[in-house]
């Protein structure tokens, strides 16, 4: 899915090729020697532009990191949908949501340790690419609940925004890169345990 770019990330005109092999070359820099460890010098050299030259395009390292966290947490999103196209229950919705949400942090994060090295410092500093991210998760949770209230499945007692914050309050571990490490040893039967919980709470 095309994830809309951190307003505070990039310079310059948004569709640009050089701003591609920008973030491309920094992909694969900071996939080998980490983010901390990459220095906006290093990724000018690899492609054969000037460090000024990146500098017309990102303000920074950060912006750059910026786009490509608001490009992984993009496919996250994107698994998200697939998985719950087509799909009329609001239960099932919602047990697909921390299925795939777990599943599709895991793969992007925690086994390409060096992206998700850029995830972590993202959450722990609150970047714009997850605070939005973040806001779009819960606008899904929202949705969810809301079609379940309208058909039935679901309590209508509890304050919309309260229900939607606990949900994601119980699926953040899951997919906060701060966190997720943390709880690998529990992926395997904590979605579904999790989601059959929640589903429990939100019986009429």
């Amino acid at each position: 899915m095309t994830t809309p770019l951190p307003s505070n990330a990039v310079r310059g005109p948004v569709e640009h090729d050089v701003r591609t092999q920008i973030v491309l070359a920094a992909t694969e820099h900071f996939r080998h020697f980490g983010y901390e460890k990459t220095t906006v010098s290093d990724m000018a050299k690899s492609i054969g532009f000037s460090k000024a030259y990146i500098y017309k395009f990102f303000a920074s390292k950060q912006a750059i990191g910026e786009v490509i966290c608001a490009n992984c947490l993009g496919q996250i999103e994107g698994d998200l949908q697939a998985a719950l196209a087509g799909i009329d229950s609001a239960p099932e919705k919602l047990r697909l949501l921390f299925r795939t949400a777990v599943e599709s942090s895991l793969r992007l994060f925690f086994h390409d340790r060096r992206l998700h090295e850029i995830a972590a410092a993202a959450a722990t500093e609150r970047w714009a690419s997850v605070t939005a991210y973040e806001t779009r998760i819960r606008a899904m949770i929202t949705g969810i609940l809301q079609e379940g209230r309208e058909s039935g499945d679901f309590e209508r007692k509890t304050p919309l925004d309260e229900a939607v914050g606990v949900i994601y309050m119980v699926l953040l571990p899951y997919i906060n890169p701060v966190l997720l490490p943390h709880m690998v040893a529990s992926h395997g039967e904590a979605p579904a345990a999790l989601a059959s919980l929640v589903l429990r709470s939100l019986s009429p």
